[in-house]
């Protein structure tokens, strides 16, 4: 290989090479070619995969090969002029031949290389630091969760009541017809909880086990299922049980029950203290997402296009990556949503830009810094990552993008020495239900899935467990047991939701649903 020329165009962030491939390498490519494909090739008087490479060449011309050998051998030679010219690479190249004979070949290669920045102010930048209080009222929230998990459920020999979990039997019809996913046996429903279409829920609540009832309801106009949609319906409900929650005696046996300590006042000082921390480490992050996007304003260029194509790649194979691990296909996934391809690339394309201007503003304070991450560090950081995924070192390192960990290490460095520079200002929070949701920023690897994703789960689920998403049913959320899916309420669609930009951190699937998962909630579960 050898690069012949190199010309920069710096207002596209392009440079074009021109490399040649000599006759040594070119003829290596030519005879692997040639014994991939012979199996394939048939030659008059011999067996498939023993004719002579010449005869081949004879037979059907001499560049028979040339294709398959230069689709071989150009990949590394590309790689090899981007490494021997020192170039950041952003994007796959757009390569053209530009020569072709025995002796070798030339392309060109047009590489799209990361642009270099210069900020103009990364230190003592102002942004307001929240300092959140803790009331009372927000530990009583925090122990609720506990109390929540050490409540039973027991059988209540009275009428149903909201707050109560009935056990009912019901069938639905509408025009005296039962329509598809209207019934189930034995479904445990909360009363209250409004997982069932407005009004079910109200009328059960009276209900003593071994009682029928029967149900008359309207479903609501915006219901997806056409066919139901607006339209008056009958439910046949029998109460097979009632039960009631027993909630526990809270006092210093319950807190030896659920936690480490003996006294419920040390438990209750322990769970301040975790909000505390969580709080504070919100509010720490928050702070730094917003000099993040104090960085970012001053980036003011327009970014490649194939760079920015590149990163849209990258969202694109982690969601539908993550799709797959819940048996979910992108093609279900966009059925399920009524979205194209170009709709959902559409959707994540503001995302990869702010991105890939965070990359580039904390690129530029390491350089600025002379910001260096060593082998060791990297060692340092594959060492933690074993220890909590439980793994072996080699295994965890084996296959790591060694140089893509450096300069996220370099990256969060840089973020860590411009909070340290910043100058807060200092706001009290009025209390600690007004806890700041933050998000990570995704690392360059596109693996790594920020929290705005976390919503979409929730969606692609209901996909998952919908099975049929084409298919026009009572069911656009699957029920809570084995039935219910026509009392149930579907989720409510809207055009595809505005994108959270505190979440400047990137990847983010389109979305249709605007519910919020409460990830502090879910900490108290763990």
């Amino acid at each position: 290989m050898n690069v012949k020329s190199i010309v920069e165009n710096n207002e596209k962030y392009e440079v074009e090479l021109t490399v040649e491939v000599g006759q040594e390498e070119f003829e290596a490519g030519l005879d692997q070619a040639y014994r991939k494909s012979r199996g394939s090739i048939s030659v008059p008087g011999f067996r498939k995969g023993k004719a002579p490479r010449k005869v081949i060449e004879g037979l059907y011309g001499a560049s028979v090969f040339y294709e398959d050998a230069i689709e071989a051998l150009y990949p590394k030679a590309v790689q090899d002029a981007i490494e021997e010219k020192g170039l950041d690479s952003v994007a796959p190249p757009q390569v053209e031949i530009l020569e072709l004979g025995k002796e070798g070949f030339t392309f060109k290669a047009i590489i799209t290389v990361r642009p270099v920045i210069t900020l103009k102010q990364y230190k003592g930048l102002e942004a307001d630091k929240v300092l959140p209080t803790v009331t009372d009222e927000a530990v009583d929230a925090e122990l609720q969760q506990y109390i929540d998990r050490a409540t039973q459920l027991e059988a209540a020999e009275r009428p149903a009541q909201m707050g109560d979990t009935a056990v009912i039997d019901f069938d639905g019809y509408k025009d005296g017809v039962p329509f598809e996913g209207g019934s189930a046996q034995g479904h445990a429903l909360v009363l209250g909880s409004h997982s069932f279409i407005p009004g079910f829920e109200e009328q059960v609540v009276g209900m003593s086990a071994g009682e029928d009832k029967d149900i008359e309801l309207t479903f609501p106009e915006e219901y997806p299922a056409e066919d139901l949609a607006g339209k008056p319906v009958v439910f046949k409900v029998k109460c097979v049980e009632v039960k009631e929650r027993k909630v526990p005696e809270i006092d210093d046996e319950f807190a030896k029950d659920v936690s480490e300590f003996d006294t419920l006042a040390e438990f209750k000082d322990d769970l301040k203290q975790k909000v505390v921390e969580r709080n504070m480490n919100n509010s720490e992050a928050k702070f730094r997402q917003t000099l993040l996007a104090m960085l970012c304003d001053q980036i003011d260029i327009e970014l490649p296009e194939n760079m920015v194509e590149n990163q849209v790649d990258r969202f694109m194979e982690s969601y539908a990556a993550r799709l797959e691990q819940q048996g979910i296909t992108m093609e279900m996934y966009m059925q399920y949503m009524s979205m194209s391809i170009e709709q959902i690339r559409d959707d994540l394309r503001p995302s990869a830009v702010t991105q890939l201007k965070q990359q580039l503003a904390l690129d530029a304070v390491v350089a600025a810094e002379n910001i260096v991450v060593s082998d060791e560090d990297v060692d340092e950081e594959v060492k933690k990552a074993a220890v909590n995924l439980n793994l072996p070192f080699e295994r965890v390192a084996e296959g790591l993008d060694r140089k893509g960990l450096k300069a996220d290490l370099a990256r969060d460095r840089a973020m860590a020495l411009v909070a340290a520079e910043a100058k807060p200002r200092l706001i009290e929070a009025s209390a600690v239900e007004d806890e700041i949701q933050v998000t990570e920023v995704t690392k360059d690897d596109g693996k790594e899935v920020p929290k705005a994703e976390q919503a979409k789960d929730e969606t692609a689920e209901e996909a998952k467990e919908e099975k049929k998403p084409a298919k026009k049913t009572t069911r656009k959320k699957a029920a809570p047991k084995e039935g219910a899916e026509g009392a149930e309420e579907a989720p409510k669609k809207t055009t595809r939701a505005k994108k959270s930009k505190a979440e400047a951190d990137g990847e983010e699937a389109p979305k249709k649903t605007t519910r919020k998962k409460k990830a502090d909630a879910e900490e108290g579960k763990e």
